[in-house]
């Protein structure tokens, strides 16, 4: 596994500007696996101005030489599979399998499905006398989490390339090295020096810096909603637009009809994926308060089966943050039925797949994001009391109802303010936007609701 010691600026490695540099951990064993600079102002001033200059030419490319291009970024990631996967796997912790299925396969299609749209989206239009034109809206400044490294990556860079814009990435500085790979991918690619630029670096230094940047028009974030809140600030001050994919606490409501034993199933093993660690997941299951023990049971039962089937966490400082919160649940009260605060492993970053129940709605660990592979169970009387419980946080972001009809299922799900609800354990939808309500973010991505937000739009009249 190879470390770049340098910044991809305008189309080539270059040395950062200081010395400073980023050690990559493996979070399974705890050792060292690379090195990265840690940019700063000036690198991220030098990748801002290399965007600029390329934009009016990438931004005056045909649509179907950018989707060429897009193709072939597609081509590369598919042909890195095995280094990318084992990248994550080291980077990240996740297992082998999910790396290369989920982690390294999803990004693949995505990066597809906007090769088809540059080719297909409408950029020019007749409404009525007037021609609207959608047009780029310039250098976007992508920042990027460590959850799914590649996946977030793909999911802005290549609808901002599709869009005809030029990027500034500045990954998490957990994750890195996939962040190298995706660049060596863009090289392979043939998008021209300039279009995409990589700063590696620490969120306070280069992300701060990228979010204040006068040359950036948008800034794309995905991140915690407290991380969110600053790059909206930094970002408002220019007056930049921003798209902002933030926190969760998604609830997985179980209607009396639904087949229980499935819907618990699903949702354990919707929680314990990629070790709890996804903005989207489940992590507030809501049964009925007769089937509740019965639900309680079946929840321990499965969150037991992963106890050697799930990664670490990222981070020394994330498992002891999530450690950190299971034991306030049972301080206020929640009971453990599988887990707990103790780690698994002597070695690693490990925490125990976790099942709480009595759960009040207003309990920390039913409020607030814990992103580890903790599940809280609470009862509810009737559909009225589930939806109030469901909508009871300052989260939107995602959800699931389980019936034993689809349109019993449906009516439910519609009455949710949370921008995504499976039906009945419904797949996942590369094509379908994705984003929040309320305080899970400002925007959408993936399919053409993602492409959306890299345009913006001018009308001719005649």
């Amino acid at each position: 596994m190879k470390a770049h010691d340098g910044l991809y600026i305008d189309g080539a490695w270059r040395p950062a500007a200081g010395r400073d540099v980023i050690e990559v951990v493996n979070p399974a064993d705890e050792q060292i696996i690379g090195r990265v600079p840690a940019g700063d102002a000036q690198d991220v001033d030098a990748a801002v101005r290399a965007a600029r200059a390329a934009l009016p030419y990438w931004a005056a490319t045909p649509p179907a030489e950018r989707a060429a291009r897009l193709a072939a970024l597609r081509d590369a990631l598919a042909a890195r599979a095995d280094e990318l996967t084992e990248t994550i796997t080291a980077e990240l912790g996740a297992p082998p399998d999910f790396a290369r299925n989920v982690q390294a396969g999803l990004p693949v299609a995505v990066a597809g499905s906007y090769a088809e749209l540059a080719a297909t989206h409408p950029f020019e239009e007749k409404v009525g006398n007037s021609t609207v034109l959608h047009e780029p809206v310039g250098v976007v400044a992508a920042i990027t989490p460590w959850n799914y490294p590649l996946h977030q990556i793909v999911a802005k860079v290549a609808p901002a390339l599709a869009a005809g814009c030029a990027v500034v990435l500045k990954p998490a500085e957990n994750t890195p090295l996939t962040a190298q790979l995706f660049a060596e991918a863009v090289h392979e690619a043939g998008v021209p020096a300039g279009v995409f630029n990589l700063v590696t670096g620490l969120g306070p230094v280069a992300g701060q810096a990228l979010a204040e940047h006068p040359g950036v028009d948008l800034v794309s974030f995905t991140g915690s909603t407290a991380v969110g809140r600053r790059i909206g600030a930094a970002a408002g001050a220019g007056v930049k637009r921003v798209a902002l994919e933030l926190g969760g606490k998604s609830a997985n409501v179980i209607l009396p009809s639904a087949d229980l034993a499935k819907a618990v199933k699903v949702g354990v093993a919707n929680v314990m994926a990629n070790s709890g660690q996804t903005c989207s997941a489940w992590t507030r299951m809501l049964v009925h308060r007769d089937q509740y023990d019965e639900a309680v049971t079946l929840a321990a039962e499965a969150a037991a089966k992963y106890g050697d089937r799930i990664g670490p966490v990222v981070s020394e400082r994330q498992r002891d943050r999530v450690r950190g919160y299971i034991e306030k649940g049972v301080a206020e009260g929640a009971r453990l039925v599988a887990g707990g605060p103790e780690s698994p492993r002597e070695q690693g970053w490990f925490v125990s797949p976790t099942v709480f129940a009595d759960v009040t709605p207003d309990m920390t660990v039913a409020q607030e994001e814990i992103f580890g592979p903790v599940l809280c169970v609470l009862p509810y009387d009737d559909e009225d009391d589930a939806l109030r419980i469901a909508d009871g946080t300052v989260y939107g972001l995602a959800g699931a109802v389980w019936a034993g009809d689809e349109d019993e299922a449906a009516a439910f799900a519609r009455r949710m303010s949370t921008g995504q609800v499976d039906i009945n354990g419904g797949r996942f939808n590369p094509l379908a936007p994705f984003g929040g309500y309320k305080q899970s973010g400002v925007g959408r991505e993936l399919g053409a609701f993602g492409l959306a937000e890299y345009l913006q739009t001018k009308s001719l009249q005649f």
